[in-house]
């Protein structure tokens, strides 16, 4: 059984959520502020991390910034109820794997869960290599001359698709189909967000990447041959 850990202070919600989800089959914790993730994730581990992006003390992009930090890498859907774009696009670089804006059908939501899940659990046995770089599609893992290097399943997702299509120009609907399987806006800019930080972990000068390469006005193309 998948293990949910729900953090959101709206107790309405929480307990639409915790009954929802339970309904559909997963095992629920719900907590309202991140000292309540932090107890219930170090009694038991969590398949997976519904986090709120505005909780009383520590707030979610806090939260999932430190987690990341720790080396947690629990897949995590982070709900906001801002409609600024900004703000999702900050979630998503401190390491979220999607967002998810209020109001929402919780339909969505346990869709959202599973395709996530789904991603991160992907069997495959190859193993990429290019440069200093091995990426292992079975382990779900990346390492640069063996040593791992910290990435989130968003950022193993998209380096997947880019990896497994080396000198092709993608454009960004494409990498968003590939990578996140769902639809998405015209200005969703999660693919340049996950983007930029792949080039952070792989570039010797993020700024003038050659291992990922943008076409502009267009998306994307992978050159393994180019890397550092």
């Amino acid at each position: 059984m998948i293990r949910v850990l729900l953090v959101d202070d709206d107790s309405r919600l929480r307990e639409l959520l915790t009954r929802y989800l339970t309904e559909q089959g997963f095992a629920v914790t719900a907590v309202t502020d991140g000292r309540g993730m932090d107890k219930a994730l170090s009694r038991v581990p969590h398949d997976f991390l519904i986090l709120d992006l505005m909780l009383p003390g520590e707030d979610g992009l806090s939260l999932c910034r430190r987690l990341r930090s720790e080396g947690q890498y629990i897949p995590i859907l982070m709900l906001t109820a801002r409609g600024d774009e900004a703000d999702r696009i900050v979630g998503l670089d401190v390491g979220a794997d999607d967002y998810l804006s209020k109001p929402f059908n919780p339909r969505e939501l346990v869709a959202r869960i599973n395709a996530i899940l789904r991603r991160h659990s992907t069997p495959s046995t190859k193993k990429l290599s290019f440069g200093r770089y091995t990426l292992d599609l079975h382990d779900r893992s990346l390492t640069a001359d063996g040593v791992p290097l910290n990435i989130t399943t968003a950022e193993f997702e998209l380096l997947r698709v880019l990896a497994t299509h080396p000198r092709q120009a993608l454009s960004r609907d494409s990498l968003m189909q590939l990578a996140r399987g769902r639809d998405h806006t015209p200005f969703d800019r999660s693919i340049d967000v996950r983007i930029s930080r792949l080039r952070r972990i792989l570039e010797v000068d993020p700024g003038h990447p050659r291992l990922i390469q943008t076409l502009w006005g267009f998306g994307y193309i992978f050159n393994p041959g180019d890397e550092p």
